[in-house]
């Protein structure tokens, strides 16, 4: 068995990745800003870091955030490399290279940093979580009036369907660029809003708004859909109905995101 470093391993999707590579047998380390013994920002980097690091022979990198990614993923490779490890495995979004949205160019960066790496690396784009698009219906409904973009379709995926897949890969050989992973169902944003509303028991008028900007038409033209990959199987419906246990869906329920 070897030993794999989570980055991120107490978020959504790390904290599932990690309870699953210790269920196969595997040392696993869990790295977050707040989470003894590996304490660390990956920002700042430094000993912290390399100590981190030091034995792994691989590292699923789920840590991400809306500003700094790119230096976080330059101080994990030069440590990466300082410490001999094989093997990069690093979790990426469906269209940050068809979408102009700040935070997707920031994590096709990081693609690149990985694959210039000299690591061996795998990289795995997949579809928003489930638990993503609730945090965002969370918030849009704290008006009397939902409005969401016009003309904006999804594809939401089970996060704990990734997590799976991302174990599978971290146990493999350096595989490059797989294939990616889209949820089961493409559907219009209001669709899956309607749901949540439903399941939540709010009565809120869905009204569809017009947007502009590049990041807007992307969204709008499917660069972040993967209909050809839907291989998820968890619809969000069904991920709603084990959320609120039968009951309503309630705020602040966990902690979302790639």
């Amino acid at each position: 068995m070897t030993t794999i470093l989570v980055t991120g391993g107490t978020g959504t999707l790390g904290r599932l990745v990690a309870e699953r590579l210790r269920a196969g047998g595997h040392e696993v380390r869990v790295l977050s800003r707040h989470s003894d013994p590996y304490a660390v920002d990956l920002r700042a980097g430094g000993a912290a870091l390399d100590a981190a690091v030091a034995g792994v022979d691989t590292i699923v990198h789920c840590a991400s955030g809306q500003k700094g990614d790119e230096q976080a993923a330059q101080n994990l490779i030069r440590a990466a490399r300082g410490a001999g490890v094989r093997h990069l495995v690093y979790m990426s979004i469906v269209g940050v290279d068809e979408v102009p949205f700040p935070y997707y160019r920031s994590k096709l960066a990081v693609e690149r940093l990985v694959e210039e790496s000299g690591i061996g690396w795998t990289v795995l784009r997949a579809t928003q979580f489930h638990d993503l698009l609730i945090m965002m219906f969370q918030g849009l409904s704290k008006l009397p009036v939902m409005f969401l973009p016009a003309g904006v379709r999804d594809q939401p995926v089970e996060v704990a369907e990734v997590a799976d897949r991302l174990v599978e890969l971290a146990t493999a050989a350096p595989a490059g660029r797989v294939e990616d992973m889209g949820g089961p169902e493409v559907q219009p944003l209001e669709s899956f809003a309607r749901a949540y509303l439903k399941a939540s028991g709010r009565r809120r008028a869905v009204v569809n708004v017009p947007l502009w900007g590049a990041a807007y038409r992307g969204f709008r033209s499917g660069g972040h859909l993967a209909p050809r990959r839907a291989v998820g199987r968890g619809t969000f419906e069904e991920h709603l109905e084990r959320r609120s246990g039968g009951g309503r869906v309630q705020a602040g329920r966990g902690r979302s995101g790639v």
